[in-house]
C-alpha cells in the first residue's frame, strides 16, 4: 500500500481575543483573488478533476469545545477505510482531517476554563490528533482553522463573494443558536419547558436553546442558487439517498443567510476584510477548510477538486448540501461530486449524554479493542440510514466471532506444524483434486474467490463496507466449515499419497481463501491483514487487487504469529 505523509501544522498563534494580528498584507490577498478570477472568469466554473486522477476525501473538522467522543473516531475510520481502498487501487489520495476553533461556543468556553481561546484550541486539537494516531488514521492534512493558511483562503474567499455580488451589509432578525452556531427560521424553533417551569424557544433539530439576534451584518445571497442546488442534486450526490428529501425541502424556498456577526459580540474569529467591526460566521470560516487543505488560494492544488466524497454526519448535512455548496457556485468553483451522510450511535439504545454517564471514551476503547478490533466493530455495525447501537458487550461478541474465532482460528489451523509440517502455502497441482476430493458446491465457491475482488471493488467504491464485510465473511465461514469437515489434522497423521494429496488440497482452498479475503479486509484491519498475510507468505508486493487470482505457486509461510488476543468480556 501507498505510503502516507503526515503533515503536521506548525501551531501558530493567528488571533487573540482583543486585536487580531494581520500576518501577510491586504495586496498578497488581493493578488490571489486577481489570480483565481482570471481562472474562472472564462468558464464560470472551475472544475479540472477528472475520473481515476486525484482523489480528495475529507470528514468535518471538528468543533472543540468538547473532547472527542465515539462518533468522531467511526466519521474518520470510515473516511480512512474508503482512503486505504482508494491506495490499494493505485488512486493518488489527499485525505484531511482537523479540527475547528473559532465562534462564541469556543470564545465562552475558554471564558469557563479561565484561558485564552488559542490555548484551550491548542489542548483540544491536540487531544483529537492523538485519537487520531492510535486509531491508525492515515491522513495527509490536519487542519486548524487558527492556521495562517487558512486565515488567508478565508479572507480571499470572502473577497471573491463580495466581489462577485454575492454579498451584502444588511439588517438581520432571527432565531440563533449558540450550540448549533445556526440561523433558525420560526418553523425550526420550538417552545419548551424547563426543569424550573420556565417556557424557553429550543431548536427542534437538537432541542438546544436559541436567542432572538438582531443586528447589522454581512448577508450572502443564498436565495440565488435554488436552481443550482436543485441541479446538483440532480446528479445523486446525497448518499444514501433517504436524505435528498430532506435537503430539496430545504432547498425549495432559501432565505439569504447572515455571514458574520459584530465583532463586540464574537471576537475570537476571522475579521471581515476591510471592516474590523465584523466577524466572518464560524461556518462559512470553516467550510472552506476543504479549499485550504488543498492548497487555496496560492497553490491551489486544481487535480484534486472538486473533493470526490465528503464524509459528515447527519446533524450537519444542510451545512455541507446547502450552505457549502451555494458558497461554492458563488465562487466559481465546483462543488463535491459526493456527500456521504452517516447516522449516529446510541449507547445502548440511548443518546450519549453527560447527564446519564454513558459518553464513550473513544482512547479507552482503543487501547481496550485495539485499533483494527474498534475499526471492524463499527464498520461492521455502523449504518448511514439509522443510527447504530454501541455496546460494549456487542464489540467483545463481534471481535471475538469474527476475528478470532473465524479468521484467527481458521489462519491456526491451516499454518500449525502438525498440520503443515513442510510450513508452505501449496499450489494446486491438479485442478481435478479439487472435484476428486471437494463435494461440487464446494468446488464452485472455491471458484467463486476468483470474482470476489470484482464483488468487493463495487461495494467499496459505494462505500458499503458492512456489506462487503458480509460477503468476506462468508467465505471465511464456508472455508472453516470446510476444514472441519476434512479434518486436515486427522489427514496429516496419514503417510500414504492420498491422504497427502487430499491434505494438500485443504490446505490450499483454505488458504487461498484467507490470502484473497486477507488483501480485501486490508482497508478495514489494516494491522490484522498484514500479520495474515505475513504469516501466509504473501510479499508486500502481492498484496493489490491483481493479485486476488488463483495463487499457482507454493510460497514459504512467515513467522508464526497470534492474530489477535481473545478480549475478555470482563474487560
Amino acid at each position: 500500500m501507498a505510503a502516507f505523509n503526515c503533515f503536521v501544522p506548525k501551531l501558530t498563534k493567528l488571533l487573540c481575543m482583543q486585536r487580531p494580528r494581520m500576518f501577510w498584507k491586504r495586496q498578497k490577498l488581493r493578488n490571489s483573488y486577481c489570480c483565481l478570477l482570471k481562472r474562472t472568469a472564462t468558464t464560470g466554473v472551475e472544475s479540472l478533476r477528472d475520473d481515476g486522477v486525484p482523489y480528495l476525501i475529507t470528514t468535518p473538522i471538528f468543533y472543540v469545545n468538547a473532547a472527542p467522543h465515539i462518533g468522531h473516531l467511526y466519521t474518520v475510520m470510515l473516511a480512512d477505510a474508503a482512503c486505504r481502498w482508494q491506495r490499494l487501487k493505485g488512486q493518488q489520495v489527499l485525505f484531511s482531517v482537523g479540527t475547528d476553533e473559532h465562534g462564541l461556543k469556543i470564545q465562552q468556553a475558554a471564558e469557563s476554563h479561565n484561558t485564552s481561546p488559542q490555548l484551550y484550541c491548542d489542548r483540544v486539537s491536540a487531544m483529537f490528533k492523538d485519537l487520531f494516531e492510535k486509531g491508525n488514521i492515515t491522513y495527509n492534512e490536519f487542519i486548524r482553522t487558527t492556521e495562517n493558511r487558512h486565515f488567508e483562503a478565508v479572507q480571499t474567499f470572502w473577497e471573491i463573494l463580495q466581489n462577485r455580488g454575492y454579498i451584502y451589509k444588511g439588517q438581520y432578525e432571527g432565531w440563533y443558536s449558540i450550540s448549533d452556531e445556526a440561523f433558525l427560521t420560526d418553523e425550526e424553533v420550538q417552545d419548551t419547558t424547563s426543569h424550573d417551569g420556565k417556557v424557553q424557544k429550543v431548536a427542534v433539530s437538537s432541542g438546544q436553546p436559541v436567542t432572538w439576534m438582531k443586528e447589522e451584518n454581512y448577508i450572502f445571497r443564498l436565495s440565488a442558487f435554488n436552481q443550482q442546488l436543485t441541479s446538483w442534486l440532480d446528479a445523486k450526490v446525497i448518499q444514501p439517498a433517504q436524505f435528498e428529501p430532506l435537503v430539496r425541502s430545504w432547498v425549495e424556498n432559501l432565505p439569504d443567510l447572515s455571514v458574520s456577526r459584530q465583532r463586540q459580540r464574537l471576537s475570537w474569529g476571522i475579521p471581515v476584510p476591510g471592516d474590523s467591526s465584523q466577524t466572518i460566521y464560524v461556518w462559512l470560516d470553516a467550510l472552506i477548510n476543504y479549499l485550504t487543505v488543498a492548497g487555496y488560494p496560492s497553490k491551489f492544488q486544481h487535480a484534486y477538486w472538486p473533493p470526490a466524497c465528503q464524509v459528515i454526519g447527519k446533524d450537519i448535512l444542510r451545512f455541507h448540501a446547502v450552505y457549502w455548496p451555494a458558497f461554492l457556485f458563488a465562487a466559481g468553483l465546483s462543488p463535491p461530486s459526493k456527500i456521504l451522510c452517516h447516522s449516529h450511535w446510541l449507547v445502548d439504545g440511548h443518546k450519549m449524554s453527560k447527564s446519564r454517564g454513558n459518553v464513550v471514551d473513544p482512547m479507552d476503547r482503543l487501547e481496550r479493542y485495539t485499533a483494527d478490533g474498534l475499526r471492524y466493530f463499527l464498520l461492521k455495525e455502523g449504518a448511514y440510514t439509522s443510527d447504530g447501537n454501541y455496546s460494549d458487550a456487542r464489540v467483545v461478541e463481534r471481535i471475538n466471532s469474527d476475528l478470532v474465532n473465524s479468521i484467527g482460528n481458521l489462519l491456526n489451523r491451516v499454518t500449525a506444524p502438525s498440520v503443515n509440517k513442510q510450513q508452505y502455502f501449496p499450489a494446486l497441482d491438479d485442478i481435478t483434486d479439487l472435484s476428486k476430493f471437494l463435494s461440487q458446491e464446494d468446488v464452485e465457491k472455491y471458484h467463486s474467490l476468483a470474482e470476489l475482488a470484482d464483488q468487493i471493488s463495487l461495494l467499496y467504491d459505494d462505500y458499503a463496507f458492512s456489506r462487503a464485510l458480509d460477503k468476506l465473511l462468508t467465505h471465511i465461514y464456508w472455508a472453516n466449515g470446510l476444514v472441519q469437515a476434512h479434518a486436515p489434522w486427522v489427514l496429516a497423521k496419514s503417510s500414504d499419497a492420498e491422504s497427502q494429496r487430499h491434505l494438500k488440497t485443504i490446505l490450499h482452498v483454505a488458504m487461498e481463501t484467507l490470502r484473497i479475503c486477507g488483501i480485501l479486509l486490508q482497508p478495514v484491519i489494516p494491522v490484522l491483514s498484514d500479520r495474515m498475510l505475513t504469516r501466509l507468505g504473501v510479499s508486500q508486493t502481492d498484496r493489490g487487487i491483481a493479485d486476488c487470482k488463483q495463487n499457482s505457486l507454493p510460497i514459504l509461510l512467515g513467522s508464526q504469529v497470534l492474530l489477535l488476543n481473545r478480549i475478555s468480556a470482563s474487560k
